[in-house]
């Protein structure tokens, strides 16, 4: 997701989101990211598959089973992944070359989870540097050297 901006002292201010798909390390959150890898994912993902299969080679020929149930288990299903899908955290980037002596180059990085937050703050950030020319020092974005 890339926005360009001008601020309102001229400059030209490109805003990127990217999506992690690991999750940064914060450091106020080093000692609390414990992390057991993808193998606790897979193992249920799997054991869940065999019963899918077991259920449905165990059925007998003269049962019917209705739409809405084959509908609720495929949403089941689908309800974690799709979630963790739309709760990855992504990197906010503000950056603009500067111009000449006047204003230097800058860049603003943050960390923000989920798709819908992350347009929300990305409009945030382009309406202060769109009013004040840079981002808002008390938002989610810091400047980084």
């Amino acid at each position: 997701m890339n926005r360009v901006v001008r601020g309102s002292d001229g400059r030209e201010w490109t805003i990127r989101a990217n999506l992690e798909w690991s999750n940064p390390i914060v450091v106020d959150e080093f000692e609390h990211d414990v992390n057991g890898g993808s193998t606790p994912a897979i193992v249920v993902g799997a054991a869940l598959a065999a019963l899918v299969v077991v259920f449905i080679a165990w059925t007998p020929q003269e049962v019917i089973i209705p739409w809405w149930f084959i509908a609720v288990v495929v949403i089941a299903i689908l309800f974690f992944p799709v979630r963790w899908v739309l709760h990855r955290p992504w990197t906010l980037t503000a950056s603009t070359p500067g111009d000449a002596e006047e204003n230097p180059p800058e860049t603003w990085v943050g960390i923000v989870r989920g798709f819908v937050e992350v347009r929300t703050e990305v409009s945030q950030v382009a309406r202060h540097i769109e009013l004040y020319a840079e981002p808002d020092m008390n938002g989610r974005l810091q400047p980084t050297e």
